[in-house]
C-alpha cells in the first residue's frame, strides 16, 4: 500500500495505533525489515455477505460503513499486500464452522476454498472448528481425505470441479491436548521467514490459543480432550521460540475482549483477552484476538511496560486488521517504538475480486440447487404448539430422532470420544427450555402443494443449531430429578419447562404436587417398564442440555459421554431413514389430579426461536462462545 493510500485510508477510518510518535514516521525507517501481518477472524463462512446486523460497522466520529464479502475482502487483500516484501495473512479462529446455509450445509467445504483463493498462509484453531472431531478438522478440512457419504455428505466438486482437495494451509492450536497422552491436537507454534537485506531470512514465531472450555462446551463437546491454562501457555511457548532464536513472536489467540466505541480505536477495554494482554510473556511483540466479534484496535503495556498491538477484526468479513512490525535487519528482533496497526473495514467501495465472486456465487447456487432436494415426505404437520401437559408434535419427532441418533454408528473420523458407543435407552429434548437455546427451530408445515415433499433445506431450517446429540450413563434417580427439574417457582409464578420424551416413554405427573415431588418413580414407564432409581440407563440429550445450559442441572451428573452427529445434520440422516413421517398422537406425558383444589399444572415457557431461517447465526454455545452471545 502505498503512503498516498495509507493516509487516505486513515482520514477515512481514524488514526492508526502507534507505539510511540516515531511510528508515524516508521515508513521511512528502510534500514529496518518491514513485516506486513493481514488477519481475519469469525469469518464462519459468510462469502457471500454477513448477516443485516453486522453489514454495517461505525468508525471514527460515527462515520458507518457497509462491509462484508470475501470477493470484496480480496481486492482488499491484493490493495494492502501491494508494494509489501514481506506480508503474512492469517486468522483467529472460527473462519469455518459456517453459519450461512451454503458453508454449514455443504460441510464448509465452501469456507476452505475461499480461504485458499485468498491466499491464507495458517490460522489459529477457534473452539467452532471443533465442532466436529478432531479427526474431521485434520483428515477432511486440512487433508481433504473424503469419509463415509461422499458427494452428499462432503467432498463435493469445487468451483473449479474438482473434488474437495482441502486446505492448502494448517491450523494450529497450543493449549489444545490430547486427554489420554498430554500432546497438542494440533501444532503448538509455527515460524514464518521473511525476506531480510542481502538474501538474509529472519524468523517470525507465532504461537496459537484456542479459547478455554471448547473442550466441554456445547457445540465442541469432545472428551478424548482437555485443554491448558492461556497464560502459561503462551510464556512456555514464548520461551522455547526464543531459545531458537525466534526474536519476533506474535499471540494469534481465539478468545477476545471489548473496547472502545469504534472498530479502529480502543477504550475501556476488558475480558479475558485483555487480562492476558497484561499479563503474558514481554517477549510477545503483538497479540491479536477473536472470539468475541467485536472490533477495537490499540496499543497495551506489555509486563515490562512496552507497548504492543492489542486488536480484534470483528466478525463476517467486517474488517481487515494490518500490523506492520519493523525488525532489526541482525538480529530480527521488532522494533517496538515504531510499530504501527490499523483495523481496515471491508468496504464496497472497490471492484469485486471475479474468481472470489464466481466462488461465492457458484456455492450459493450449488446449496440452493441441493436444498431443493426431496429426502423424505411428511403426511401431517409437525408444530411446535404445546398442549396443556407440555407436549407437542414436533417435541415427539425430536424426542425420537434423539433416541435414534444415540443408536447411530460415531463419525467416520471421530477421535473426540474415548468411551464405548452403548446405545440409547430414551431420549429427552428441551422443548421449551427455561433459559437458552431449543434445539428446535420451526415447525414442519405439510406443503401439499408438493404431495407432502420435505427438502434437504426444510429439514434443516427446522431442526439444530449445531449440537451434537451425546448419549451417556445416569441413574433412574437421575432421570427422575431431571423430569421434576420442569417445574421451578419464579416468585410466585410456578413455570413449566417441559421435556419431550422419546416414544418408548410414558410419565405421569400430579398437577397438586409440590416441586420437587410431581413425579412418581412408579409412575415413569421406560419400554413399559417402571423407572428403577438405582438402576443405570443410557439417555441421549443435546449437548447443551447435558451440561446444563438449559436449566436441568440433574443431568451434569452423568458418565462415559460419548459424542454423536451434529443435530441439523443427524435429523437430515433421520428424515431420510424414515422416508415418512408421520405425527404420532399425543399421551406420552399426562397429569393427574387436575381438577384438585391446588392444581396448577405450571405456566408454561414461550418457544425460544434459536435461528432464522437460514441467515440468522445461531444462538452462542454455552461455555465457549463468551461475547459471541453479544452479536
Amino acid at each position: 500500500m502505498t503512503v498516498a493510500g495509507s493516509l487516505a485510508t486513515m482520514a477515512a477510518t481514524g488514526t492508526s495505533a502507534l507505539a510511540s510518535g516515531h511510528a508515524r514516521d516508521a515508513e521511512t525507517a528502510t534500514e529496518y525489515v518491514d513485516v506486513q501481518l493481514l488477519s481475519i477472524t469469525d469469518l464462519h463462512g459468510y462469502l457471500a455477505a454477513p448477516p443485516a446486523s453486522d453489514a454495517v460497522i461505525t468508525g471514527a466520529g460515527g462515520e458507518q460503513f457497509t462491509v462484508g464479502g470475501v470477493p470484496y475482502m480480496a481486492t482488499h487483500l491484493k490493495n494492502l499486500r501491494a508494494g509489501h516484501t514481506n506480508t503474512l495473512f492469517f486468522g483467529q479462529g472460527d473462519l469455518f464452522s459456517g453459519w450461512a446455509f451454503p458453508a454449514e450445509s455443504l460441510a464448509d467445504e465452501p469456507t476452505i476454498e475461499a480461504l485458499n483463493r485468498m491466499q491464507l498462509d495458517f490460522s489459529t484453531a477457534g473452539n467452532h472448528e471443533f465442532d466436529r472431531t478432531p479427526g474431521f478438522l485434520i483428515n477432511h478440512m486440512e487433508h481433504g481425505r473424503p469419509y463415509a457419504g461422499a458427494g452428499w455428505t462432503n467432498s463435493f466438486p469445487d468451483s473449479t470441479g474438482r473434488t474437495f482437495p482441502g486446505a492448502n494451509f494448517r491450523y494450529y492450536s497450543a493449549n489444545m491436548l490430547w486427554g489420554n497422552t498430554g500432546k497438542t491436537v494440533l501444532p503448538p507454534v509455527n515460524v514464518e521467514w521473511v525476506q531480510g537485506p542481502n538474501g538474509k531470512r529472519l524468523p517470525i514465531g507465532f504461537i496459537h490459543l484456542t479459547v478455554t472450555g471448547t473442550d466441554t462446551g456445547s457445540t465442541s463437546f469432545q472428551t478424548a480432550l482437555r485443554m491448558t491454562e492461556e497464560v502459561e501457555t503462551a510464556n512456555r511457548c514464548a520461551a522455547q521460540l526464543k531459545a531458537q532464536g525466534v526474536n519476533a513472536i506474535v499471540l494469534s489467540m481465539h478468545d477476545g475482549a471489548v473496547a472502545g466505541s469504534d472498530f479502529n480505536s480502543g477504550s475501556n477495554p476488558s475480558g479475558p483477552a485483555y487480562d492476558l494482554a497484561l499479563a503474558v510473556s514481554s517477549d510477545i511483540d503483538a497479540i491479536v484476538t477473536g472470539h468475541w466479534h467485536y472490533a477495537f484496535n490499540m496499543m497495551v503495556p506489555d509486563p515490562s511496560g512496552k507497548p504492543r498491538p492489542f486488536v480484534e477484526a470483528g466478525c463476517h468479513a467486517q474488517i481487515i486488521n494490518e500490523i506492520n512490525l519493523r525488525l532489526d535487519p541482525v538480529t530480527g528482533e521488532v522494533v517496538r517504538e515504531l510499530t504501527t496497526s490499523t483495523n481496515h473495514p471491508n468496504t464496497h467501495d472497490v471492484t469485486p475480486d471475479p474468481d472470489l465472486k464466481e466462488t461465492s456465487d457458484y456455492w450459493t447456487g450449488y446449496a440452493n440447487n441441493r436444498g431443493n432436494t426431496r429426502i423424505g415426505r411428511q403426511t401431517a404437520s409437525f408444530t411446535r404448539s404445546l398442549n396443556s401437559s407440555g407436549e407437542s408434535t414436533m417435541g415427539n419427532l425430536t424426542a425420537d430422532w434423539a433416541l435414534w441418533a444415540g443408536r447411530q454408528p460415531l463419525d467416520p473420523f471421530d477421535t473426540g470420544n474415548i468411551y464405548p458407543n452403548v446405545p440409547a435407552q430414551l431420549a429427552l429434548i428441551a422443548i421449551a427450555p427455561r433459559q437458552g437455546s431449543c434445539v428446535i427451530n420451526s415447525d414442519l408445515t405439510l406443503d401439499a402443494t408438493v404431495q407432502g415433499a420435505v427438502s434437504y433445506r426444510k429439514a434443516f431450517n427446522a431442526v439444530g443449531y449445531g449440537d451434537p446429540i451425546v448419549t451417556t450413563t445416569v441413574t433412574g434417580q437421575v432421570i427422575h430429578d431431571t423430569l421434576e427439574q420442569q417445574w421451578k417457582m419464579k416468585g410466585t409464578v410456578l413455570t413449566y419447562a417441559p421435556l419431550a420424551v422419546s416414544q418408548n416413554v410414558r410419565y405421569t405427573f400430579d398437577a397438586a404436587g409440590a416441586v420437587g415431588n410431581r413425579v412418581a418413580p412408579a409412575d415413569v414407564l421406560i419400554d413399559g417398564s417402571p423407572l428403577d432409581l438405582k438402576a443405570t440407563y443410557r439417555i441421549a440429550v443435546t449437548a447443551y442440555t447435558l451440561i446444563g445450559a438449559d436449566d436441568y442441572p440433574a443431568l451434569l451428573s452423568h458418565s462415559q459421554a460419548v459424542r454423536h452427529t451434529r443435530d441439523f445434520e443427524s435429523f437430515i440422516a433421520y428424515v431420510q431413514s424414515q422416508a415418512v413421517l408421520t405425527p404420532a398422537p399425543l399421551g406420552r406425558v399426562t397429569a393427574r389430579n387436575v381438577k384438585a383444589l391446588r392444581a396448577e399444572t405450571g405456566q408454561l415457557l414461550p418457544v425460544p426461536r434459536t435461528r432464522s431461517a437460514d441467515t440468522g447465526p445461531r444462538v452462542a454455545s454455552a461455555g465457549t462462545d463468551g461475547g459471541e452471545g453479544r452479536c
